[in-house]
C-alpha cells in the first residue's frame, strides 16, 4: 500500500484536492455498500471508494439469511431485493446426487422453512438473491440517501492519528489523486485487505480449506435434465467428476464449482473450456449435454478471523475481518451484520450521544461471533461433502445440525450490554429468543398508529424502552425514559404496550409481550438501535430514573 513516491509525484503536479468526511469506506462490494446504506439511513455523511468500475458481474454470494433480511427490511430495501430475486424465488432445497440422470439422490433439505415455522421468530424470511442482482439495489438506495460512492477509485495510502485518518485515493479513470480526511475509516476491502496488512493485524484459524474454479456456462438442455427439482445448489458426487451446480435462471444460465488442487501442482491453465465442459457433462450424467463456457474464476475457501477488528480509528468489516467456508452463505451475511453493528455505534459517537468507548464494543461483540460462525461453516461444508473439501479430523461426522441458532440466536456475552451472562456461549445449542441481554430482541406483531408492524421495525435510529401501558406499577419506566432522553440528549424512544389509551403499541392476539421478553408486566426492556437487547429489568425498582441512567451510561460509554 505504500505508493508514497507515486503519490507525492502526482501531488506535486496536480495539487490533490482535500475532502473531509466523517467516515471513509474502503471497498464497494456487499459489505461496503451495506455500510453505506446503514450509515445513510442514520444520516452519517460518508464517502466510499471502490477500485472496480461497478458492482459485481458474477452470480455469487446468493444466500441472504433471515437476520440479514431483517436488517434490509428495517432499512427499507427488502421489497426491492425480493423483486431483484424473483428469478430464483422458487428455489429452496439442497440436493446431493451421484448425477442428475434419473432420480437418485438425497435432499439435504427440500424447503428452507418447512411448515412456515420461522414466522414465529421473524417478520422476514430467507432470500436467494445473487450478488450481481443485490449490489445494484444497495447502490441505488445508498446513493439516494446521499452517499458519496466513488467507483474506479483506489486507496493508495492512509495515515491514522488520534483525531482521524488521512487517506490518498486515486481515480483509475483520470489518474487524479485526492486527499480525504475522515474521522473514521471502515475497511471492507476483502480477504487480502491492504488496510489490515498495513495495520499489522494478524489472523487466527486453520487457514485455507479448499479451492474451486467457478465456471459460468450456458446450456439449453440442462433444464430438461434438472426437471422440476428446484434446488439452490446440487452437490454432484461422481468421484471422477464431482462439483456443485447452481442455477442462475433455471433455464439456460448456470454456475458449476469444480474442485481445484493447487497443492498438488494443478494450475489454472489446465482448466480449459474443453476440460470444464467435459467435467460438467460427466458430473451431470449426460455425455451429449450442450455446454458453452462463458467464464471461469478461481476462489478459495478459508477459515480465518482477524485477531482484532480494528486499530484506533480504523475498523475491519466483512472478508477483511473474517473468512469462512461458503457453505451456508455465512460469510457475506456475517459481514453485512458487522456493518450494521458498527454503523449505529459510529453514528452515536459522531452525533455526540455516546462515548468513544462504545466503538471498542464492536470488536468485543462481532469477533467472537465470527469465530463461532466460521467454525460452524466448516462443519456445514463437511456435512454437505463440498467438492474439494477434505475436512480435518474432528470436523463433521456427527449428526447434521441446524443453523437458525447461528443465524438468529448468536449473542453478545460482553460489549454494549448490561446483565448478559459472560460465560454463555456465543452460539447457543438451540434457538431461544427470550429477551436475554445481548441477544436479538424477540419479534412480536403489534398495532402502531393503526398499522401492523413488527417490534423489530422499531429498532434503527434510536434506543427503545419497552414497558407496560396497562400496569400502573410500570409507569415509572416510561416517565424516566422521557426525562433522560431530554436531559442526556440521547435518542431514546419509550413505547408502552397494552390495550389502554396510554399505550403506543397494542400486541396482536393478546400476546403477552412481557413473557416473550423474559420479564414481567412491571418490568422493562431496553433495546439497542441494532435490535439487540441492551438490558432488562424483571420488575419495578425503587428509582427507575437512577437505574436507567446507570444503564445508559454503561451501554453508551458515557462515564
Amino acid at each position: 500500500m505504500n505508493e508514497r513516491a507515486d503519490r507525492d509525484g502526482q501531488a506535486g503536479r496536480s495539487g490533490p484536492a482535500a475532502h473531509e468526511v466523517p467516515v471513509l469506506i474502503v471497498g464497494g462490494s456487499l459489505v461496503g455498500l451495506s455500510t453505506s446504506l446503514f450509515l445513510g439511513r442514520l444520516g452519517v455523511r460518508h464517502t466510499l471508494v471502490e477500485r472496480h468500475a461497478g458492482t459485481s458481474i458474477h452470480p455469487r454470494g446468493r444466500g441472504n439469511n433471515v437476520r440479514t433480511m431483517e436488517l434490509f427490511r428495517v432499512a427499507g430495501v427488502e421489497p426491492a431485493i425480493r423483486e431483484a430475486a424473483e428469478t430464483l424465488a422458487g428455489n429452496h432445497g439442497i440436493l446431493q446426487a451421484p448425477t442428475l440422470a434419473g432420480d437418485a439422490g438425497e435432499w439435504l433439505f427440500k424447503e428452507i422453512d418447512p411448515g412456515g415455522g420461522l414466522a414465529r421468530f421473524s417478520p422476514s424470511s430467507w432470500c436467494l438473491c445473487s450478488q450481481d442482482d443485490l449490489e445494484p439495489v444497495l447502490l441505488d438506495r445508498a446513493t439516494a440517501l446521499g452517499g458519496d460512492l466513488r467507483f474506479s477509485t483506489e486507496l493508495m495510502s492512509f495515515d491514522a492519528d488520534s483525531t482521524g485518518v488521512s487517506a490518498v485515493v486515486k481515480s483509475r479513470q483520470t489518474g487524479e489523486h485526492t486527499t480525504i480526511r475522515a474521522d473514521y475509516l471502515v475497511a471492507a476491502d476483502g480477504p487480502r485487505s491492504p488496510v489490515r496488512e498495513q495495520l499489522g493485524i494478524g489472523q487466527s484459524g486453520p487457514g485455507d480449506l479448499f479451492h474451486n474454479i467457478s465456471v459460468t456456462f450456458r446450456s439449453h438442455r440442462l433444464a430438461e435434465v434438472v426437471g422440476d427439482r428446484r434446488f439452490i445448489v446440487c452437490y454432484l458426487t461422481n468421484p471422477d467428476a464431482d462439483g456443485a451446480l447452481l442455477p442462475v435462471d433455471n433455464h439456460e444460465n448456470w454456475v458449476f464449482h469444480a474442485p481445484w488442487h493447487p497443492e498438488l501442482g494443478e494450475t489454472l491453465e489446465e482448466f480449459t473450456d474443453e476440460r470444464c465442459a467435459d467435467h460438467i457433462r460427466r458430473a451431470v450424467g449426460d455425455a451429449d449435454l450442450d455446454v458453452r463456457i462463458t467464464g471461469k474464476a478461481p476462489w478459495h475457501a478459508a477459515q480465518r478471523v482477524a485477531r482484532s477488528y480494528g486499530s484506533g480509528r480504523v475498523f475491519l468489516a466483512g472478508d477483511s475481518a473474517h473468512e469462512m467456508s461458503p457453505t451456508g452463505a455465512f460469510g457475506s451475511n456475517t459481514g453485512i451484520q458487522d456493518a450494521h453493528n458498527l454503523a449505529w455505534k459510529l453514528a452515536a459517537v459522531l452525533d455526540g450521544w455516546a462515548g468513544d468507548g462504545l466503538l471498542d464494543t464492536y470488536d468485543a461483540e462481532r469477533r467472537p461471533v465470527a469465530e463461532a460462525t466460521s467454525a460452524r461453516a466448516a462443519v456445514r461444508s463437511a456435512e454437505h461433502s463440498h467438492p474439494g473439501f477434505a475436512p480435518p479430523p474432528g470436523v463433521g461426522g456427527g449428526p447434521r445440525q441446524g443453523i437458525l441458532n447461528v443465524v438468529l440466536g448468536h449473542r453478545y456475552p460482553g460489549g454494549a450490554v448490561v446483565g448478559a451472562d459472560p460465560a454463555a456461549p456465543v452460539v447457543p445449542e438451540k434457538l431461544a429468543l427470550t429477551g436475554e441481554p445481548g441477544s436479538r430482541a424477540p419479534h412480536l406483531w403489534v398495532r402502531h398508529q393503526g398499522r401492523r408492524i413488527s417490534t423489530l421495525d422499531l429498532y434503527e435510529g434510536s434506543l427503545v424502552l419497552l414497558s407496560d401501558g396497562d400496569a400502573e406499577e410500570a409507569s415509572g419506566w416510561h416517565q424516566a425514559a422521557v426525562r433522560l432522553a431530554e436531559e442526556l440528549s440521547v435518542p431514546l424512544v419509550s413505547y408502552r404496550l397494552g390495550t389502554g389509551a396510554g399505550s403506543e403499541l397494542a400486541p396482536e392476539d393478546d400476546a403477552d409481550w412481557a413473557e416473550r421478553h423474559g420479564t414481567t408486566r412491571t418490568g422493562a426492556v431496553l433495546v439497542r438501535p441494532d435490535g439487540f437487547v441492551a438490558w432488562r429489568s424483571s420488575g419495578p425498582v425503587q428509582d427507575a430514573e437512577l437505574t436507567l441512567r446507570q444503564v445508559l451510561t454503561t451501554v453508551l460509554a458515557l462515564g
